[in-house]
């Protein structure tokens, strides 16, 4: 045997063993999985587009979400301008949204050829009329470009989950799901359980905690905390994204004025939340 094949079948034959017994390898093989964190930038609201960028920069940041900073309706040069600053960076456009969309198909194709030239990779979206989701479908299979609902309120049209699979239901796979944890949990959900109802559709995750207070009167009032001192059943949720080895972004969001103002502390200790909720099991180094 020459010596090159020797070393691969000992190694292969370590592996094996490994996993046999259930050592390091084993255990590694089975919880590979690691968070990709992002920011959505209506966090960075007080922060103009190269602030922001730079903002992601510090904070080892590689994956924005845009609402703010990007607009498709600006000219190109000022995109390619942002486009460039972004490649220079090293950082991905994960999302861009919520963005306005119509029953007029030929305009939300302008939508669909900006994120194809911008490299984004889900447009989110909100349509005020069910009937917009025909055109939708159509562009995302022409454009092989995935399509995410985002939920606000319980009032709001997509609050209720059971809503949103059924305006998915039998369509094509690259619509799917952009999860404001935030809102679902102010809406009485839970995101752990809710995430596995929409089996496999969830694109973009915005990482957002509320302490809702109830009211004796009228609505109740949720209130933006910072990420896991809230109601929102966080440890569930990623839990369940480690078990389903989930590979989209959890984008650090907040509606709290305060935490924008300020938002520095705010996305360490979000980080840092997840972390230590994904460390990956004893005897494991972590990835992340």
């Amino acid at each position: 045997m020459k010596p090159e094949r020797f070393h691969r079948a000992v190694a292969t034959a370590l592996v094996l063993a490994a996993t046999l017994l259930g050592g390091p390898s084993a255990r590694l093989a089975a919880s590979d999985w690691e968070p990709r964190v992002g920011i959505h930038t209506w966090t960075l609201r007080n922060l103009d587009f190269d602030h922001a960028v730079e903002f992601a920069v510090q904070h080892g940041i590689r994956d924005l979400s845009f609402s703010l900073h990007l607009d498709s309706k600006a000219p190109r040069e000022a995109n390619d301008r942002k486009k460039a600053v972004l490649d220079a960076k090293g950082i991905r456009i994960h999302a861009f949204g919520v963005n306005e969309t119509s029953l007029d198909k030929e305009e939300n194709r302008k939508l669909f050829e900006f994120a194809r030239r911008m490299g984004i990779g889900v447009i989110v979206v909100e349509p005020n009329d069910f009937k917009i989701w025909d055109n939708l479908e159509q562009l995302a299979v022409e454009y092989d470009l995935r399509v995410a609902v985002h939920n606000h309120g319980i009032k709001s049209l997509y609050g209720n989950p059971a809503v949103v699979r059924a305006v998915l239901r039998g369509r094509d796979r690259r619509l799917g799901v952009c999860l404001d944890v935030g809102w679902l949990t102010a809406a009485g959900f839970d995101a752990a359980k809710v995430f596995a109802d929409y089996d496999g559709r969830v694109f973009d995750i915005h990482l957002k905690d509320k302490h809702v207070e109830k009211a004796r009167e009228g609505d109740d009032i949720a209130i933006d905390t910072r990420i896991g001192e809230g109601d929102a059943n966080l440890k569930g949720l990623l839990k369940v994204l480690r078990e389903s080895k989930w590979p989209g972004v959890l984008s650090i969001e907040t509606d709290g004025r305060d935490f924008a103002l300020n938002p520095g502390p705010f996305v360490d200790a979000a980080r840092a939340f997840v972390r230590a909720q994904s460390a990956p099991p004893p005897g494991v180094s972590p990835h992340f």
